[in-house]
């Protein structure tokens, strides 16, 4: 199951109706889907869309450039290619998908830009006919409610002010072959920027971006970059020649329990990296820089939690100059690569009991698409080194997602199997520590954080720390991040032994 985010980019409020053949098969609504193509691909990919309601794709018409082509397996054909938006248009499509295997690289990359320019949601899959063969390709056009996962509703809302700000601006995006970062690069684009920078040091993460968004992977476009933002020296010159007004700054180490293992690789990449890049976007001038950080900075019992809060303290040090800084505060993001839910589908696939840590275990849920709008709105509103969190509603135990996740994909009898907290895990998160002040923005579902005071010589220290993360001091570094943030506790003793001391009343529920 490769791709369990499909439906989260499209307008669930807005569903079209079923044709009289999904009725009669007693399907519901559908969100409304236009077929690119008419050969034997868009007549396969029909007749499966219609025996198969889970997709929630509702196929309503096609285009073909044949003139003598009336229909489409029973869909009417609407126009040609080049009709795309006009149809997007008067139909109130939703979703494109281009079943056109034969189609070269140039015209498939002119076609996806035209359906995106028209605010759709578009599928290429130019091997469709025999992935549709496979079940775990099958699941790529499943359609998943993320909105019933979340127990609350949504947030796909972007204020037009957010969409102005981009529009015509130079932006840099590190991390960029990621979820958040290729998420992002989408939205921007969308934007309608002057440049879109896209940053990663993996050329596997930059050719999958590319290929995403473009519909070719050649690697050949200046706008694409490979450096490593541990590299002060590279990371200067790439920003000296890219220019950016805007910087995202997605790039970090982000698996909890690797850095437990590794923390010098912690401290060089999600601390002295973010120092990097956002000295970097403070000496081009760049107006406005954002960090993407996560709940486990507050109060945090984690090397990843200590080093993403370490960062957020090293962006409000370069608060007050002519860039405005801030970092952003994620819970899980559902549907993200290595997200719960994609090891959780590949459980279900593979027939093999789901893995939990613990059954009392909560944490906060967001969607990719509310993670980079809260992102982009806070660009907008940052104004000292604030941190911004999504208001998330109430933290979601995990047994009961996956429970919801396998009804929602109609998966029965789901085993689930607890394996105990792993060093440095919480069994609940939270967004705030309890020494920071939590304040109201102007958006109602963004709250921000006061910047806390900052420990003497913090300069001083941060280098002493990066001298013993190059040396490989993994003690040193360990002493030194509780030095500096006097509320960093590891988790430990005391999370095993009250999960351990409830888990037995659990194990006959599951």
């Amino acid at each position: 199951m490769t791709d369990l985010k499909v439906a989260s980019h499209i307008d669930h409020e807005h569903r079209w109706p079923s044709p009289p053949w999904a009725r009669e098969r007693g399907g519901s609504w559908g969100v409304p889907t236009l077929i690119v193509g008419g050969g034997n691909a868009a007549r396969r990919l029909t007749r499966d869309l219609r025996e198969s309601p889970d997709y929630g794709l509702c196929p309503i018409g096609a285009l073909d450039d044949d003139p003598a082509l009336r229909s489409v397996s029973g869909l009417p054909v609407l126009g040609r290619l080049s009709d795309l938006q006009r149809v997007v248009r008067t139909q109130r499509v939703q979703a494109v998908v281009i079943a056109i295997p034969s189609m070269g690289p140039g015209p498939l990359a002119a076609l996806i830009r035209e359906a995106t320019d028209a605010g759709v949601h578009v599928r290429f899959l130019p091997s469709f006919l025999s992935a549709i063969e496979r079940v775990a390709r099958a699941a790529d056009m499943r359609t998943v409610d993320f909105s019933s996962l979340l127990g609350r509703p949504e947030r796909r809302r972007l204020p037009a002010a957010v969409r102005s700000t981009v529009t015509g601006a130079r932006v840099v995006v590190t991390g960029a072959g990621g979820s958040i970062g290729q998420e992002l690069c989408r939205q921007i684009r969308g934007c309608g920027p002057a440049a879109l920078h896209m940053l990663d040091h993996d050329e596997s993460n930059l050719h999958s971006l590319q290929l995403e968004l473009d519909g070719k992977a050649l690697l050949d476009s200046p706008e694409i970059i490979i450096a490593d933002i541990r590299d002060q020296l590279r990371i200067r010159q790439v920003f000296r020649a890219a220019r950016p007004d805007i910087v995202f700054h997605a790039a970090a180490h982000k698996h909890l329990p690797l850095l437990e293992r590794h923390p010098c690789e912690g401290v060089k990449s999600n601390v002295l990296g973010t120092e990097n890049v956002v000295r970097a976007a403070l000496e081009v001038g760049a107006s406005r820089f954002v960090l993407i950080s996560t709940d486990k900075a507050a109060d945090p019992r984690s090397i990843l939690g200590a080093t993403k809060r370490l960062a957020e303290m090293v962006v409000q040090s370069n608060a007050y100059g002519g860039t405005e800084v801030c970092s952003v505060r994620f819970g899980n993001v559902l549907g993200s690569r290595g997200s719960l839910l994609t090891s959780v589908a590949d459980q279900f696939e593979q027939g093999v009991p789901v893995t939990v840590t613990d059954p009392d275990v909560t944490r906060f849920f967001m969607t990719v698409e509310e993670a980079v709008g809260l992102v982009l709105s806070a660009s907008v509103m940052a104004e000292y080194g604030e941190t911004f969190v999504l208001d998330m509603g109430e933290p979601v135990r995990i047994v009961d997602l996956v429970r919801r996740f396998a009804d929602h994909l109609h998966v029965p009898d789901v085993q689930i199997r607890f394996t105990g907290l792993r060093p440095g895990e919480k069994l609940h998160e939270t967004l705030f520590s309890e020494y920071e002040e939590r304040l109201p923005t102007v958006d109602p579902g963004i709250w921000a954080t006061r910047p806390t005071r900052l420990p003497d010589d913090f300069d001083g220290r941060i280098a002493t720390l990066y001298l013993a993360a190059a040396g490989g001091d993994d003690a040193e570094v360990r002493r030194m991040l509780a030095e500096l943030m006097p509320h960093y506790r590891p988790a430990g003793a005391d999370e095993a032994q009250l999960a351990a001391a409830t888990r037995t009343r659990y194990l006959d529920e599951f």
